[in-house]
């Protein structure tokens, strides 16, 4: 089926990693541009199992000058318990690394945020002035068990006492890769979306060797260099680097399909 100006991704299978329950706007989004999005989560997002840490959090909560929150699954998982049972700090201060956590942010009502604008990681977060003298303050980082360092380990550095919350855990899903094998031996599996180092590991893990050899050859969408660097080391092909977020991954597939003017 030729692709048209109203559905530039006319019949194309894309692959959406996001975790289930978090793909539907950016699969909306590939339908209305004429895209068959093939939804394979490769990371289940669970509550942790002791909640007690969050709990003491909610506790001692006005102790804090900052509030770190890494990721949108960070917000969802930690304010659903905390303001299930304290209204917030006036005084205390929110941070965070992206757009999609602002708006999730905006849903419980937390609207002052200091967050990068144009790159969404931990080093553009760290770059803004507002966190470069932290002598003395109290920062909680609130995350999923395990994750990067390098934030709080970086506010240490500058002076800040840091305490890590985990408020959700990360699994691999126990999936049949079977609908992604059957359309790439059909020759019609046509793009993969990965948006976390971690979840691109999972994939590789969960589509075998016959899937890891058709990966390598399949036109891959990332949204961060970390990922992209990871994907070249595993051995992938055509790795294409996009802008953050849902319209960074339609704006890269947008322009990369453009550019291969091709018929699906």
């Amino acid at each position: 089926m030729a692709m048209t100006a109203a559905h530039p991704l006319e019949g194309l299978h894309i692959v959406v990693t996001r975790p289930a329950g978090q793909a539907a706007h950016f699969a909306e989004a590939l339908v209305d541009l004429g895209a068959k999005p093939v939804l394979f989560p490769v990371l289940a997002i669970l509550d942790v199992d002791d909640p007690k840490l969050l709990l003491d959090v909610a506790i001692a909560l006005d102790s804090f000058d900052w509030a770190c929150f890494v990721s949108p699954n960070a917000v969802e998982k930690s304010l659903a318990v905390l303001l299930a049972r304290r209204t917030w700090p006036a005084h205390l201060r929110v941070a965070t690394v992206g757009k999609s956590s602002e708006m999730a942010l905006a849903k419980f009502g937390i609207t002052d945020v200091v967050a990068p604008q144009r790159r969404f990681d931990s080093e553009a977060l760290l770059a803004l002035p507002e966190l470069q003298d932290m002598t003395a303050k109290r920062v909680v980082i609130f995350r999923g068990d395990g994750g990067r360092e390098l934030l709080g380990d970086t506010l240490k550095q500058r002076g800040a006492e840091v305490e890590y919350v985990a408020c959700y855990r990360r699994e691999k899903p126990a999936l049949d890769p079977a609908p992604l094998l059957k359309l790439w031996g059909d020759g019609r599996l046509d793009a993969v979306t990965v948006t976390s180092s971690e979840g691109l590991g999972n994939l590789v893990d969960m589509v075998g060797k016959l899937g890891q050899t058709w990966l390598k050859k399949t036109p891959l969408f990332v949204p961060h260099q970390r990922i992209a660097g990871l994907a070249r080391a595993l051995g992938c092909h055509e790795v294409i680097l996009t802008g953050p977020g849902d319209d960074g991954l339609i704006a890269g597939l947008l322009e990369y399909y453009r550019d291969h003017a091709r018929v699906a």
